[in-house]
């Protein structure tokens, strides 16, 4: 007999109904809270739905988190994140272990934040989201979604943070000061996640305390682990700012398109003179993030096409 949900309330599931058939891995997804729990309980016979129905091949077993991984012949196994806590070792006897199941005609529900063993394993991926599945099948597909709606809850999140200045190092002549530093999203909105691709904005506020010639204000982009990026300036970008009386503030608003990899990033910012005198020059002032749809190694997002030619 397949596994199978029949318009199952159990909350925070709601009208849930889908069908794993036997011999069939499947990955669970969605965020905390989501019902993943509850969905795995339900298989394992561990509780009974509010209304609907359950079928399923006994026995019926559930792992989780930090439990010895018992693959003993099964009729439905339910693993809640049961490989979290385990070495190589083990995980890599866990996955053959499931192997043998699977051929045998188990059927295994698996869930997990780990989307390479998830897109590796599974046959097929169940995305819950909020009690109710939100896409199933195909589990590069499915976790495409995923990963998408997580990327706009992530850029969400991020344009409701402050962004407050935290420079590792400050120092300059003190004839200017950087007064403000923002990251910018696609819309001009103060973002402290950028999504890979889009056209984004880093604005930079400077005050002049004292007469200034030729002012010259800079950004640069660097990893957490201080790798350059990318770096410009006003001076480079052929936008000349001066003379800058005393009282005078600027705004500069440097945009371009986000071609980063997801990972965390910082942004320096300096006010200067042409030959390199520094005002006020704020190293790694502001951390930021950049999130995407999908993993992409590296720094730059060149955003490869590919063709292929069978030769």
């Amino acid at each position: 007999m397949a596994l199978v949900f029949r318009e199952v309330n159990c909350p925070p599931l709601e009208q849930v109904s889908v069908t794993a058939p036997n011999g069939a891995v499947i990955g669970i997804i969605g965020e905390d809270g989501s019902g993943k729990r509850a969905l795995l309980r339900l298989a394992a016979g561990l509780g009974q739905p509010v209304s609907g129905l359950v079928d399923a091949t006994e026995p019926r077993r559930l792992l989780g988190v930090g439990e010895p991984l018992n693959l003993a012949p099964a009729g439905t196994l339910a693993l809640d994140h049961a490989f979290a806590m385990h070495d190589a070792l083990v995980r890599a006897r866990a996955l053959a272990g499931i192997e043998r199941l699977r051929r045998a005609g188990v059927t295994v529900l698996v869930a997990s934040h780990e989307q390479d063993l998830l897109r590796a394993f599974c046959d097929e991926i169940w995305w819950l989201k909020e009690g109710r599945i939100a896409a199933k099948g195909d589990p590069r597909e499915v976790l495409d979604k995923y990963n998408r709606h997580i990327a706009g809850r992530l850029q969400e999140w991020g344009r409701s943070i402050a962004q407050p200045l935290a420079p590792s190092l400050r120092r300059g002549d003190g004839r200017a000061e950087v007064a403000g530093l923002e990251t910018l999203d696609a819309s001009g909105r103060p973002a402290m996640v950028w999504q890979s691709g889009a056209e984004v904005a880093a604005r930079v506020t400077v005050r002049f305390a004292k007469d200034v010639a030729d002012p010259v204000v800079g950004i640069m982009i660097r990893t957490r682990i201080g790798f350059e990026v990318f770096g410009t300036n006003t001076e480079l970008e052929g936008a000349p700012l001066g003379p800058c009386a005393a009282g005078t503030t600027l705004r500069v608003t440097f945009s371009f398109c986000c071609n980063l990899c997801p990972q965390e990033y910082t942004l320096t910012a300096a006010s200067h003179d042409p030959d390199g005198v520094w005002h006020d020059w704020l190293e790694d002032a502001l951390a930021f993030s950049v999130a995407d749809s999908r993993y992409t190694a590296g720094v730059a997002n060149l955003r490869a096409s590919v063709t292929v030619e069978r030769m």
